[in-house]
């Protein structure tokens, strides 16, 4: 059985909803899963009046050392001018210690992202993370073709090849639709899957 994390930033959760969704996927390959989210780094009351929401239901993750205690590390944040959120970005900081001792050296890592729009920067937010993951020596899985919600044409959804997606709409909205929330299902899946592979 491998030991899956799915470690998350939301802002209104649409992305709480997704890293759900993964660790259902990853657990009905028979992982062990845990879901985090990073800590909440905006000012309480810009956090307030933004209307930004809080996952009660998935402690913090604020001890990089934790992710060594994983076989794979599934990754999704909200974009922030087609890059990861700051908040994300600020936790990743913070893992230079794991970096130098090559803890996360051959795990396997994946990502996944929320967007405003169809094309407000989804591909680069997942390489915006994929490209942490690498630098610590991690093999990535996306969201292969397999996964048969890409190639629909009957919906707008956020699907693609690098991580799934879902799009919140400008006023934040439209909540994840099943296919988005399939793809992150497959996604969560593949990685449970090869990481038991990888390390039984």
């Amino acid at each position: 059985m491998s030991k899956v994390l799915v470690l998350y930033y939301s802002s209104y959760g649409h992305i709480a909803k997704m890293a759900d969704a993964v660790a259902e996927g990853a657990r009905s390959a028979g992982a062990d899963v845990d879901v985090r989210r990073v800590k909440e780094t905006a000012p309480e009351e810009v956090a307030k009046s933004a209307g930004f929401v809080v996952a009660d239901h998935h402690a913090e993750l604020t001890d990089p050392n934790e992710l060594t205690n994983y076989d794979a590390i599934i990754v999704g944040t909200g974009t922030r001018y087609g890059r990861m959120s700051s908040q994300m970005a600020a936790f990743w900081d913070t893992t230079g210690g794991v970096w130098a001792k090559g803890g996360l050296v051959n795990k396997i890592g994946g990502a996944f992202t929320s967007t405003a729009t169809q094309h407000g920067g989804q591909e680069t937010t997942l390489f915006s993370i994929i490209t942490n993951l690498m630098h610590h020596g991690m093999t990535i899985v996306g969201l292969d073709y397999a996964y048969e919600g890409h190639t629909g044409l009957d919906e707008v959804n956020g699907s693609t090849p690098y991580g799934a997606s879902t799009i919140a709409g400008g006023d934040g909205s439209r909540q994840p639709t099943e296919i988005e929330l399939g793809g992150a299902r497959h996604q969560g899946k593949r990685i449970a899957e090869l990481a038991t592979k990888v390390f039984g």
